[in-house]
């Protein structure tokens, strides 16, 4: 046990990947927003049926 010294070295950074991009078109960039509001709606009347926070004792 006398060679302790490497034992809790850092690791060595790794190098960062180059980000890969997607290229879509405007319509295609439209439907995906109308699809997140829609959930967002749909998410929201949702959790406006569900029952409040309060603790029944």
């Amino acid at each position: 046990m006398s060679e302790t010294n490497n034992t809790f070295k850092k690791a060595p950074k790794r190098k960062a990947e180059k980000a890969r991009t997607v290229s879509v078109s405007p319509e295609m960039r439209q439907a995906y927003a109308d699809l997140i509001t829609e959930k967002a709606t749909k998410q929201e009347s949702y959790g406006r049926h569900l029952p409040g926070t309060e603790t029944k004792r």
